[in-house]
């Protein structure tokens, strides 16, 4: 949308979504239908250039599908509501309502299930699980050092992510953990006052939690074999 040459002078820049996510936004909201470039662009008022390349990114991480001169939204509406935590209605392609014929685009898609398929813990997960390992260790050994008996110890682990960080999609959003949340249940012959020295001592030593509370210099190499 064109600004005018006082709002350009005077720095009062507009702010809103990136291309891209008005791009998704478009989409998702028209999941029936499938969009060419230039459609698009007229649809959300931003350069088609710009939006050919906020498509291209966008089909880089599964977010939308491309045939011809046509782009849709990715069927996996669940994936993208993730991604950019859209709360729009919506629903499936189908033929049947004037969209796209969902099998021709099924068989074209890839053999390997899709990252949203997975069954096990994935990279920032194994994280959360190894902290809660490491203080499992902690309070264990520490427990005995100061003759405290444990009969039940456990752990709840919890992060916030924000997808579009890893996805490039916005700048200003870290791609890790936003907050970290550890509570501990003991179940333990011991005071309050001794449970509290336990917890601050564990907490203390703790090689992952010092890890992920302060920066830690970090080189990385590429080496081309």
């Amino acid at each position: 949308m064109p600004l005018s040459i006082d709002e350009f002078e005077s720095g009062e820049l507009p702010s809103g979504p990136s291309v891209p996510e008005q791009v998704v936004r478009y989409l998702l909201s028209n999941s029936d239908q499938a969009f060419t470039r230039a459609e698009i662009a007229s649809a959300i008022e931003e350069a088609p250039n710009t939006v050919g390349t906020a498509l291209s990114r966008l089909k880089d991480r599964d977010l939308v599908r491309h045939k011809g001169e046509y782009w849709a939204i990715t069927d996996d509406i669940e994936y993208v509501r993730a991604a950019y935590g859209l709360h729009i209605a919506s629903e499936r392609l189908d033929d049947d309502d004037g969209g796209i014929d969902t099998d021709a685009w099924h068989n074209t898609a890839p053999e390997t299930a899709h990252p949203s398929e997975r069954t096990g813990p994935n990279a920032v997960e194994l994280l959360l699980g190894a902290l809660g390992s490491c203080l499992s260790v902690g309070y264990a050994a520490n427990a005995a050092h100061m003759d405290i008996e444990l009969a039940d110890l456990r752990f709840e682990m919890e992060g916030d992510v924000d997808l579009r960080g890893f996805l490039g999609i916005s700048e200003n959003v870290r791609p890790g953990y936003e907050s970290i949340t550890c509570t501990v249940y003991v179940d333990a012959d011991a005071t309050e006052d001794e449970l509290s020295a336990l917890r601050e001592r564990v907490e203390k030593t703790s090689p992952l939690m010092d890890a992920i509370t302060n920066e830690v210099p970090l080189e990385t190499r590429l080496v081309s074999e």
